[in-house]
């Protein structure tokens, strides 16, 4: 495996076959988080998978945020709720809020989006989709999530992730995105 090469082919997979992701799996997935870079080694994240029973009371959840949220536009949450329900597992991932300090609590952040960083490319070595939600179904900035998974105060929710076997059908249709040449946003000093 080429970090490069895998880093080049890395996709958003919303499109899943129905197939559970076993427990091996997303163990494996939430240890290669911990190895993210962070700060003074605080180990500034938290992990809340939902699958199972869980997972049918966040759609539950999710159908009345969205419902609320779009009321004028049923299509948007009829689409929305199909991908919840065929999403096998989420993980949602909080970081510390350190009170009283802005700068460690901005640190702990940053290291929570190399853990999920860190789990999608594993996610791609275990030949799993994976998308990184923080909008819409993802319910990230909605206080209802943080009551949903428990969290205890000074949590952030960074991110809601969207994880399974990707739908092969679905795949063959995902266009490879154009990229800015670094060479248009670097400067050299």
């Amino acid at each position: 495996m080429s970090i490069i090469a895998e880093i080049k082919n890395r996709r958003a997979i919303r499109d899943y076959a129905q197939r559970e992701v076993e427990d091996e799996k997303i163990n494996t997935l939430l240890e290669a988080a911990t190895w993210a870079p962070n700060d003074r080694m605080r180990e500034p994240w938290s992990f809340y998978v939902i699958k199972g029973e869980a997972k049918k009371r966040y759609e539950i959840l999710a159908s009345e945020y969205l419902q609320e949220r779009f009321p004028t536009k049923p299509h948007l949450v009829e689409s929305s709720l199909k991908v919840l329900k065929t999403t096998p597992v989420h993980i949602v991932v909080t970081a510390d809020i350190v009170p009283g300090d802005e700068e460690a609590s901005r640190d702990n952040e940053y290291a929570v989006c190399c853990a999920i960083h860190s789990m999608w490319l594993a996610a791609r070595e275990l030949g799993l989709g994976f998308v990184w939600r923080t909008r819409g179904v993802g319910l990230v900035g909605d206080n209802r999530m943080y009551s949903f998974i428990g969290s205890r105060k000074n949590k952030k929710i960074i991110g809601n992730l969207f994880i399974g076997y990707p739908d092969d059908e679905a795949v063959k249709k995902i266009k490879v995105p154009a990229r800015t040449s670094y060479q248009e946003k670097t400067v050299w000093l």
